[in-house]
C-alpha cells in the first residue's frame, strides 16, 4: 500500500509587516524572505517527517528546479514531478505582528495538469492505495474519479475552498479534512457541531477532521467523535500549519496508529510549525514532536 500526494508545489514570497495592507492602501515591509511552499509540497514534507513514504505528483516550471530538490532532500518521492515550460506556482503572503496571515496564490505549472498526466500517474498505483488531494491544481474532479474508479482511498484537504471545488464529485472522498471557514462553506452552517453533523449528512460514506485553532480538532466518522485540545504556543507565522497538520495525522494512521494518537501528534507538530517562520521549512521531524510532547506531557503532570 502507498500514499500519492497529487498536489501543488509554490514558491512563497513572504512578507513581514506590521498590518496587513488594507483596500487603496500601499504599506512598506518590515522583512522580505522568499520560502518553499505550495499545500502540496508541504503536506508531503509532513508525510515524509512523520516517517510515512509519499509520492509527490505534480508540475514545476522553468523556475521550479529547486523545489523537487528541496523534496529529494526531505526523502519525498519525486519521481511522478514533472516539468513545464512556463513559471511556476507562487503564492505572495503578507504575515503581520500578531502572527496572522493574508496570501494570494498563483497557480503557475500547478494549473496545467492534464488528463494525460494524471493518467501516467494513476497507473502506477493499485486498489487502496492512498491518494491525498487539496484545491491548487487543476482537473482535480477527473483525478477523484478515476482513482476511486481504481479502488484508491481519497484523502481531500478542501482548500482553497471556491465553487469549482464544491462541483467535484465529492461524494466519492473517504477522509476530509478542513478548517472551520471550509467547513462552513460545504455546510452552511457555523458552529462545529452544526458542521460535522451537515457533513455526516451529505457524505454518509466519509470520515471528518475538522480543525479548529486554538480550540483544537474534532474527528468524526459518522458515529463516533474524538477530540483533541490545542497546544498553547508563541505563535510566530501560521502559513503551513494546517498543511503540517493534515502530513502528520495521515503520516500517523498510516503507520497504524489510533486516531486518538494520530489527532494528538498532528495538533504537536501543528504548534511546534507555527513557532517558526514559513511552510515546509517550519514542518518538525518526528522525533522532534516525540520529544516535545513528552516535555509537555512531563509539565502537565506535574502541575
Amino acid at each position: 500500500m502507498k500514499i500519492l500526494n497529487f498536489g501543488s508545489m509554490n514558491i512563497d514570497r513572504v512578507y513581514q509587516v506590521k498590518e496587513i495592507v488594507a483596500k487603496k492602501e500601499t504599506i512598506s515591509s518590515i522583512d522580505y524572505v522568499e520560502l518553499i511552499g505550495g499545500k502540496g509540497l508541504n503536506q508531503s514534507v509532513a508525510l515524509a517527517l512523520a516517517n510515512a513514504t509519499v509520492y509527490h505528483a505534480g508540475k514545476i516550471g522553468f523556475d521550479g528546479q529547486f523545489l523537487k530538490d528541496y523534496m529529494d532532500s526531505k526523502k519525498v518521492k519525486t519521481e511522478f514531478i514533472l516539468q513545464s515550460n512556463h513559471v511556476s506556482g507562487h503564492a505572495v503572503i503578507q504575515v503581520d505582528q500578531n502572527g496572522e496571515n493574508a496570501i494570494i496564490v498563483h497557480g503557475g505549472s500547478n494549473q496545467e495538469i492534464s488528463l494525460q498526466d494524471i493518467d501516467k500517474v494513476l497507473a502506477e498505483f493499485e486498489e487502496e492505495d492512498w491518494l491525498l488531494l487539496q484545491n491548487e491544481i487543476s482537473n482535480l474532479d477527473y483525478l477523484i474519479k478515476n482513482a476511486s474508479m481504481k479502488g484508491m482511498r481519497i484523502f481531500l484537504n478542501p482548500s482553497p475552498i471556491n465553487d469549482s471545488l464544491l462541483a467535484n464529485p465529492l461524494e466519492l472522498v473517504d477522509t476530509f479534512i478542513l478548517n472551520e471557514v471550509e467547513g462552513s462553506r460545504l455546510t452552511s452552517k457555523s458552529d462545529p457541531d452544526g458542521i460535522l453533523e451537515e457533513l455526516g449528512l451529505r457524505y454518509p460514506d466519509s470520515n471528518f477532521v475538522l480543525t479548529l485553532g486554538e480550540n483544537g480538532s474534532v474527528y468524526f466518522d459518522g458515529s463516533n467523535k474524538y477530540i483533541q485540545k490545542a497546544y498553547k504556543v508563541n505563535a510566530i507565522d501560521p502559513t503551513g500549519a494546517g498543511d503540517t497538520y493534515t502530513g502528520y495525522f495521515l503520516a500517523c494512521r498510516y503507520q497504524d496508529m489510533s486516531v486518538e494518537q494520530s489527532m494528538k501528534y498532528a495538533s504537536a507538530a501543528s504548534a511546534i510549525s507555527v513557532t517558526k517562520l514559513g511552510a515546509s521549512n517550519s514542518i518538525p521531524s518526528f522525533n522532534e514532536v516525540s520529544e516535545w510532547l513528552e516535555r509537555v506531557e512531563t509539565r502537565e503532570c506535574l502541575d
